[in-house]
């Protein structure tokens, strides 16, 4: 193989290495940053590029997709002086490759300072109390300070929460003696009121079923006294239908003779009632005038037969 031969192998191969270092595949949601001679020249996006050797170079390389960066914890004082440990969760985004560049040496880390710096702030002016209230709040005020200083950098924050707020020991057990009094407290006011309200039910049952218990002794006693009225006439036109008949009857022939008769037998037996008691009994002087008293009854009844 001559010399010739392998400079020009040497020429191919330094062809092929020089062809492959200047083409750059840009993935999706990522941009590279170009420099020629040490200078920002153009920002790559999602494709195929050429560059041109020696002359361009990749400086810096940036994901487009929303991060994620966790805020270590860190201690603040709230404005009743109690220190907590709090920390949370940082959510940015590159919207200019360029800034994020060359506005600042490292995005994330400066985002995430200035998250602690604005949470030990936020933390300060609240009490421990309003701290886990005010969650919302707290990630609001955060998300405002940081997107507003990161925007020279070319970054968008999104959003911000915080995940732990962490209390001394000290203070999470006279919390949890705090909580605990206030069930009981509840359970106690729970039991009470449920206490109140059977009572309620139960006076309300007892008036209702008073007012039921008068209100059918009420519908009994007219029942019976329209019983009773209805048993007075019918008792009544009973015996006016039998003295109607009775009437009729003696208006028959031989009815004034049957009548006599049955005077005389009654007058007998309740004469012969008296004879039979203990009392002394007046007697009449006349036994004929048992005769007069039948005939007077039976005169009566004639006259009555007549005006009936």
């Amino acid at each position: 193989m001559t010399t010739f031969t392998v400079i020009l192998i040497g020429l191919i191969i330094l062809a092929f290495v020089i062809f492959f270092k200047t083409i750059r595949i840009v993935p999706q949601k990522v941009a590279f940053i170009i420099e020629r001679l040490g200078k920002y020249s153009t920002t790559l996006e999602a494709g195929f590029h050429v560059l041109i050797p020696f002359l361009d170079k990749v400086a810096y390389k940036h994901t487009l997709k929303e991060q994620a960066i966790d805020v270590d914890p860190q201690s603040c004082i709230t404005r009743d002086n109690i220190a907590v440990e709090v920390d949370g969760i940082l959510y940015m985004q590159v919207v200019d490759p360029e800034k994020a560049s060359y506005g600042i040496n490292n995005y994330q880390f400066a985002s995430t300072q200035l998250a602690q710096t604005t949470m030990r702030s936020v933390i300060g002016k609240l009490d421990l109390d309003k701290t886990f209230e005010e969650r919302e709040t707290i990630n609001s005020v955060i998300v405002d300070a940081v997107d507003k200083a990161s925007d020279p950098w070319g970054v968008k924050v999104t959003r911000y929460e915080v995940k732990n707020i962490v209390p001394p020991q000290s203070i999470k057990d006279a919390m949890e003696k705090q909580m605990r009094a206030e069930r009981e407290k509840r359970a106690t006011i729970a039991e009470s009121e449920g206490d109140r309200q059977a009572k309620i039910n139960r006076a309300e049952g007892d008036r209702q079923e008073a007012i039921a218990r008068s209100e059918g002794e009420k519908q009994k006693r007219i029942n019976e006294a329209e019983g009773r009225s209805e048993e007075i006439k019918k008792v009544a036109n009973a015996t006016a239908q039998g003295i109607r008949e009775i009437a009729l009857a003696i208006n028959e022939k031989g009815g004034i003779n049957a009548v006599n008769l049955r005077i005389a037998e009654q007058y007998l037996n309740e004469f012969g009632k008296l004879a039979k008691t203990n009392n002394s009994i007046i007697i009449p002087s006349n036994l004929s005038d048992i005769a007069g008293m039948i005939a007077a009854a039976a005169s009566v009844i004639k006259d009555q037969s007549k005006g009936v």
